[in-house]
């Protein structure tokens, strides 16, 4: 991660007299964030993006939420500036990242509903709603960011494995013609991104990525390292209690293969995929090279 000019944080949203401890942890990708202790013992979250796209987002999805989804309220924020980049200062919720063995019944129905409440938003186009130009076909930016990915792995992942996997991609994407869209969706719905409290849910964090999407690019997850395991059934049915599911699983093979392909290639742009992101990577790579199979 970049070195940030903390002191101009600092300033800009009046903490010299906080504390800051940095927050580190496996599943973090992008940004940087700290832990801010006030005098008074008021503790908050500093999250600096490296990217302005994903500040304006999380700013967005941040204010569009707010008292309607158990998410951190924004306090202050400071636009990108110079050499600074964006900053988004929140209050710090309770609880810790949701660990997959932690997941009860009805913890997994809470889930389940507030990802429908996300989905329950729609927009008039795809892409991101803080632009004035929206996408009418879901498959433009789908299909963007699939060759951006792409050509991230060409010098890194064997000719025959991209092959296999741009002419799988060809030839289902017209199954994106008919997605539950647009709406909002958050892109990353995942224990990494879920704060639990004494069992509850008390937080979905990290908005940097979500867009003007549809459902069915949240539901893959599900099926992506199948982090719900035995409490699948009833995150559905939390689901269903909000909004009807969308009919996803024939377009999961393709959703996994473009959520794949994104992660080895930013991984692989980044230089972590052999350090700090070797398991997040290895996971990936192995998932590939088992689609490669399945094709054969």
């Amino acid at each position: 991660m970049k070195h940030h000019n903390l002191a101009f944080y600092q300033k800009k949203l009046g903490l010299q007299e906080a504390t800051f401890s940095q927050i580190d942890h496996e599943d973090a990708i992008v940004a940087i964030v700290y832990k801010v202790a006030q005098p008074d013992g008021k503790e908050l979250i500093l999250k600096i993006s490296d990217k302005a796209h994903h500040y304006f987002r999380e700013v967005f999805f941040l204010k569009l939420f707010a008292d309607k989804l158990p998410i951190p309220p924004l306090v202050d924020a400071t636009l990108p500036e110079g050499n600074n980049h964006g900053a988004i200062l929140m209050e710090c919720l309770p609880g810790t990242l949701l660990k997959i063995d932690e997941v009860t019944e009805p913890l997994a129905h809470e889930l389940g509903r507030c990802l429908a409440l996300i989905h329950s938003h729609p927009f008039p186009g795809y892409g991101d709603p803080f632009q004035d130009k929206l996408d009418h076909d879901p498959r433009e930016y789908f299909t963007f960011k699939f060759n951006e990915g792409l050509n991230e792995c060409k010098n890194h992942l064997p000719l025959e494995l991209l092959e296999a996997c741009k002419n799988y991609y060809d030839s289902h994407l017209h199954l994106l013609s008919s997605v539950d869209g647009p709406c909002a969706a958050h892109r990353d719905f995942r224990p990494g991104n879920l704060l639990v409290h004494e069992g509850k849910l008390r937080g979905i964090i990290d908005w940097a990525g979500a867009r003007a999407s549809f459902a069915e690019t949240d539901l893959c997850l599900l099926e992506h390292g199948d982090w719900l395991k035995e409490h699948k059934n009833t995150f559905l049915s939390g689901y269903s209690s909000v909004r009807q599911i969308p009919e996803y699983k024939h377009l999961i093979p393709l959703l996994c293969l473009y959520k794949t392909i994104a992660t080895v290639g930013f991984l692989i742009k980044r230089g972590t995929w052999e350090t700090t992101d070797k398991r997040l990577y290895q996971f990936n790579r192995q998932y590939l090279e088992s689609f490669q199979n399945d094709l054969l």
